[in-house]
């Protein structure tokens, strides 16, 4: 018999202090409130030690954070008070929490007594910030309840405060949060972990006619508190890794999509955005039919300022959206399927360390090309995963196929975007699936996400789990290489490729390109698939001539497609191609994700004499409106030798 994953599980189960608050929702309607608070395992193999956390979960661990906090636009902070409810061991005396520049100023008991805290030393340079130590002295076993009153640094890593120039709307300003991986310590004070999920709630005080919206459910009306400020208030009654809590407060509007999904954006992008992600419901449904029920009650999204770094985050109920996918045709929206996927593998059941991301990003992006086979079709999705192959051979050709970094479960913080995460983590499961059938397979995938949900995971149990409840025999285990996949570098032989005839025309079309500069008269026709895959194929060295005659042509910098448009100005600028140097200014200049930023300012740097120059004075103007995630990118950039 093998070894059961499960023995990996402690039955620490301590309940909470208090069950979590509940009520009625305003706009959107809907309450996820449950019986009974829920308190997830802490897992204790070594393969599930978080080196980026300083918590010691064994000992004394956060399950519920209750979060009373204030913002001011004008200095940039966030301040009040979080409430930690504590489930500890026998004997244990010290609670140690992350924080990352916060400025703690009391702790408390539950009556209101003082604590003894201490900060940790160092300076926390590493990113990681600092230990904060509690003394916790209460009888031994009982549920324990602490109050920190803090602040947060304007400087916060996790928040970015946008001036009303930033904003569509131009009169009022924004903030929104950024927690993944570890950034959520600069402004909530708790054990800063995805293996030691917490649920929460929160009281968020904010200037009218600002909204706030957070990753968890709405609770009644907004109270007027009658000196110019509202105040909000949110649950989330199922436990989630900290990374997600999140928020975002602004001049923004809602409008629903069905009955259980609608967006947010401020009011002059919401019709657009309405338009693009109005499949969104359509898409919850498919999702259900193949992996079971969404467990979260409503799936909202917002349609946040461009400085946001990410594509899309995946918070519970809030999936955080840039406008930069915004096409007019929703021709980008494998994002929206990639973030609601997430509501499964990730938010559902979620990596216990980040160098097992892949069981989050991974199975998220097999998910989500499932997602878009259902409601786009067959072609779309095979195209798109051709897409994802090609970013897998890219990157395994430029850090070599025995990388460590490239197999799936790897040590220490990983790399966000990396197309082995992600794309290689999306293969392994597409060949497991083509190996052992669709039918057999969903079932258990499905079964994954039901025994382990709103727990964490690490990959020697995703494993195990293959092992007991889906493998039929030595000969199929054998020919699936599943410890190849998981846990050795490169690309094992059994890969399922894409079909080549997904893009047969397109690969037709770049041949004849090269062969006589050809220009493909069908381009406009083509998917924006088609459209990525013509273009990230052609030669590297383009004369000025040739560059000017494919935009013409194809009307290229005119494209209303930001993937496009992205593909376009980094074969212009690899090319020196000046006319295209105002335009990549004006798009660094607005647009603040991390996907397109860091490779444009990668480039110029790249051209040397040329482009640094170029690089040097875009990236004086644009630095300071960039989150700290795309800030700290380029930073790596621009250091470079």
């Amino acid at each position: 018999m093998r070894r059961n994953a499960f023995n990996l599980v402690s039955s620490l189960a301590i309940v909470l202090a208090t069950a979590a608050c509940s009520g009625t929702a305003v706009q959107p309607e809907l309450s996820t409130a449950i019986p009974e608070p829920m308190v997830s395992p802490i897992l204790t193999g070594p393969e599930a030690l978080d080196t980026l956390t300083y918590a010691q979960p064994q000992v004394a661990r956060v399950t519920h954070v209750a979060l009373d906090l204030d913002l001011d636009f004008d200095a940039k902070r966030v301040a009040g008070t979080a409430t930690l409810d504590i489930a500890a061991r026998d004997g244990a005396d010290e609670l140690v929490l992350d924080s990352n520049g916060l400025q703690i100023t009391s702790v408390t008991d539950a009556e209101g007594q003082p604590l003894y805290f201490h900060t940790g030393d160092g300076t926390g340079e590493d990113g990681n910030g600092l230990p904060v130590s509690i003394a916790i002295s209460e009888e031994a076993g009982n549920p324990r309840r602490i109050t920190l009153t803090y602040e947060a640094a304007p400087d916060a890593a996790a928040l970015q405060w946008l001036t009303p120039q930033q904003t569509a709307g131009g009169e009022h300003p924004f903030l929104f949060s950024q927690g993944q991986a570890i950034l959520n310590r600069t402004w909530i004070p708790t054990q800063d972990s995805p293996g030691i999920r917490q649920t929460w709630e929160a009281r968020i005080t904010a200037p009218k006619p600002l909204d706030v919206v957070m990753s968890g459910v709405a609770q009644g009306e907004p109270e007027d508190l009658g000196d110019g400020r509202r105040a909000f208030t949110f649950v989330m009654d199922k436990p989630v890794p900290p990374y997600l809590i999140a928020l975002a407060a602004g001049d923004i509007d809602f409008k629903a999509i069905g009955p259980r999904t609608g967006v947010w954006a401020e009011p002059s992008v919401l019709e657009r955005a309405y338009r693009e992600v109005a499949d969104t419901e359509e898409m919850v449904v498919a999702a259900e039919g193949l992996y079971g029920d969404y467990r979260w009650g409503r799936y909202d999204m917002i349609v946040l300022p461009p400085a946001f770094p990410y594509g899309g985050m995946e918070n519970p109920v809030m999936t955080f959206l840039t406008p930069t996918f915004i096409a007019g045709d929703r021709s980008n929206n494998g994002l929206v399927a990639h973030e609601l996927a997430h509501s499964w593998s990730g938010n559902l059941v979620t990596n216990a360390v980040w160098g097992d991301s892949w069981l989050n990003e991974g199975v998220t992006t097999y998910f989500e090309n499932r997602i878009v086979e259902e409601v786009y079709g067959e072609k779309r999705a095979e195209q798109e995963a051709a897409l994802m192959f090609a970013n897998i051979q890219e990157t395994l050709a430029e850090v070599g196929e025995d990388a460590p970094g490239t197999a799936l479960s790897t040590e220490g913080e990983y790399e966000l975007g990396s197309a082995i995460a992600y794309d290689k983590g999306a293969f392994f499961l597409r060949t497991v699936e083509r190996i052992v059938g669709r039918e057999r397979f969903d079932a258990w995938l499905r079964q994954w996400f039901d025994n382990h949900a709103f727990q964490p995971a690490t990959s020697e149990m995703f494993y195990e789990d293959m092992l007991a409840n889906l493998v039929s025999g030595d000969a199929e285990e054998e020919a699936l290489m599943l410890r190849a996949w998981i846990f050795e570098p490169g690309l094992p032989s059994n890969v399922a490729k894409p079909d080549p005839a997904a893009f047969a025309e397109v690969d037709g079309a770049v041949a004849a390109y090269a062969a006589d500069g050809t220009i493909p008269a069908a381009y406009a026709g083509w998917t924006a698939a088609e459209q990525m895959r013509f273009l990230d194929n052609l030669p590297a060295d383009l004369s000025h001539a040739q560059l000017a005659a494919l935009d013409t042509a194809l009307g290229l910098s005119a494209t209303g497609n930001n993937e496009i448009l992205f593909l376009w100005l980094e074969m212009a600028l690899e090319n020196r191609y000046e006319p295209a140097v105002a335009q990549a200014e004006e798009f660094l200049s607005e647009v603040g994700r991390a996907k397109f930023v860091r490779p444009l300012f990668a480039v110029l740097w790249n051209e040397g004499e040329w482009g640094r120059p170029i690089a040097t004075r875009i990236y004086a103007k644009t630095r300071d409106s960039y989150h700290a995630v795309t800030r700290a990118g380029v930073d790596r950039v621009m250091a470079e030798d």
